[in-house]
């Protein structure tokens, strides 16, 4: 299994032999960048491009590793054991019917190959990669309540993203196969464009690009602009039929750009934007 890329998801060459290391090794593929530089959808479009089923597994400040692997609904079993009837009777003797499979067993056990996606990972708390190491890498692990070992029919192909909001620790890190991806250059980006606005006019793609990375390339931002904001900004320059004269200055200085909205997140960076053309148009 071999990924090259899809239509709907513009791949770097570096990035395409990561997917593939990560096959061949059969080690998860930890995969690190700015927000909205595509780390989620490529484990959609690897899945699709692979003809392979995708679990996904958000992952939450409040999300335990336990939970991916399966859960004892011990409540359900103490109401069930309140009733009185025969069927609630027979159901409570067997304690299978109060086990609540995780998206780790649904992989382990599928019948063919899936892809996994383990989504932002960083966002738990720092135990939580140290409790997948066994599972992830040995692919089973063991259910105490059924005295049962739940071993992987098939290797699945593991995507563990992270936002790099924590560090992970080094025994985690030392099972997967890493690849950052940076931020698209102008040439990369005017392929993901093209993707997705393929009758955009170049005119407009070039001159709403160089105002894109005017703001992101803006000192002391507090949030640059990604990738996914550029796409929602050029998606309102197209439905609000902006004029190309609004994105263009002619002494070529920098302006702030309509719908600015889209791009910049917080006060802070709009303020300090404006302060930025307020003094480039008075010369100081």
């Amino acid at each position: 299994m071999k990924f090259q890329g899809s239509k709907q998801y513009v791949a770097t060459q570096d990035l395409m032999l990561a997917v593939n290391a990560a096959v061949t090794l059969q080690r998860p593929l930890l995969v690190k960048g700015e927000p909205g530089t595509g780390k989620t959808m490529l484990a959609e479009e690897v899945a699709a491009a692979l003809k392979m089923p995708l679990l996904q597994w958000h992952i939450k400040s409040t999300t335990k590793a336990q939970q991916g692997l399966y859960e004892y609904d011990a409540v359900s079993r103490l109401r069930d054991s309140q009733l009185s009837d025969a069927e609630s009777a027979a159901k409570v003797r067997d304690i299978r019917n109060y086990i609540v499979k995780g998206v780790l067993w649904q992989a382990f056990t599928a019948e063919q190959p899936v892809a996994l996606l383990i989504d932002e990972i960083d966002k738990a708390d720092i135990e939580f990669p140290n409790d997948l190491l066994r599972e992830i890498d040995r692919m089973e692990f063991y259910v105490y309540e059924t005295r049962e070992l739940v071993q992987a029919k098939h290797r699945p192909i593991v995507f563990i993203t992270s936002n790099n909001e924590k560090e992970l620790p080094d025994a985690f890190l030392r099972r997967c196969f890493f690849h950052y991806i940076r931020f698209p250059d102008a040439d990369t980006m005017r392929a993901i464009v093209d993707v997705h606005f393929p009758g955009l006019k170049k005119a407009l793609l070039g001159a709403a690009l160089k105002t894109f990375y005017d703001v992101r390339n803006l000192p002391g931002l507090k949030k640059k602009p990604s990738t996914s904001e550029l796409l929602d900004w050029l998606k309102l320059l197209v439905a609000e039929d902006i004029p190309l004269e609004a994105l263009q200055s002619q002494d070529e200085k920098v302006a702030v750009p309509p719908l600015v909205g889209a791009l910049l997140k917080n006060e802070q960076d709009v303020t300090l934007f404006e302060k930025l053309v307020f003094m480039q148009r008075n010369n100081r």
